[in-house]
């Protein structure tokens, strides 16, 4: 197997931590805190510039490879509106909302996205050897599938008896997995840019992918995250108070 030169030992002794400017934690969990799933809207609508913002921050969410393998679509008219609310079953998070947003993993662009990441660093003219590396091999490795996935199913086990190895992506089915990854990872930084703009959100998956899939033209193999309703919550917009089962139930040490 390609030794990867991006998960080499860093060589020398322990550095300490870069200094960076303080930021305002408590504002940053209010956020989090006064964040929830609106099921009604009232009918403000969300300003265009606040949406651009909302969509940069998704922009900068993780993702694997940062090939950011997703779209968003914004329903932009009252026509296609109506027509993803139905697609959403006509909930009333849906049916209500001003503002609909589809978020799309794309497992299928991850070439076009290798490419352009490639262009990306002959344009910088500064990248390291390593990041080459990456691009040019591993992940043609861990993406490619087909024949190759079949090989992977086979090499991939035996190799890790006697060392760390990677176990997926080795189908399209772990491709699709490994894009809404991705993408779930950028419509949470969505809904909370949202929030810290003073809007609400309800992400759906109550939904006839296959209606928002052709309302869209979405290309076969897209696949449809989610679909995140957007505006100000009304009186009665949240159903009841929050509550989440015990952290010890998710948290756990070893």
């Amino acid at each position: 197997m390609v030794k990867v030169k991006m998960f080499a030992k860093v060589e020398g002794g322990e550095e300490p931590a870069l200094e960076m400017a303080a930021l305002d934690a408590a504002a940053f969990h209010e956020v989090v805190n006064t964040r929830r799933s609106v099921r009604i809207f009232a009918k403000d609508l969300v300003p265009s510039d606040v949406v651009h913002r909302c969509v940069a921050a998704a922009q900068k969410a993780p993702n694997s490879s940062n090939l950011q393998c997703w779209e968003v679509y914004r329903a932009a008219s009252e026509e296609v509106r109506a027509a993803l609310a139905e697609a959403c079953l006509n909930q009333p998070a849906a049916a209500t909302a001003p503002e609909l947003f589809v978020f799309v993993a794309r497992p299928d662009l991850w070439k076009r996205n290798n490419r352009w990441t490639l262009e990306e660093f002959d344009k910088r003219g500064n990248m390291p050897d390593r990041a080459y590396q990456y691009f040019r091999k591993i992940t043609r490795i861990a993406y490619t599938q087909g024949l190759f996935g079949w090989v992977k199913r086979v090499w991939f086990p035996i190799r890790g008896l006697s060392k760390a190895t990677p176990r997926e992506p080795t189908s399209w089915g772990d491709m699709r997995v490994w894009a809404h990854k991705s993408t779930a990872l950028a419509a949470a930084h969505f809904m909370l840019a949202m929030r810290a703009e003073g809007f609400d959100t309800c992400p759906m998956e109550g939904m006839d992918s296959s209606r928002v899939k052709r309302l869209f033209k979405l290309p076969r193999r897209a696949e449809v995250c989610m679909v995140i309703s957007a505006g100000r919550r009304t009186e009665k917009g949240v159903y009841g108070e929050r509550f989440r089962f015990p952290m010890e139930t998710f948290y756990h040490e070893r």
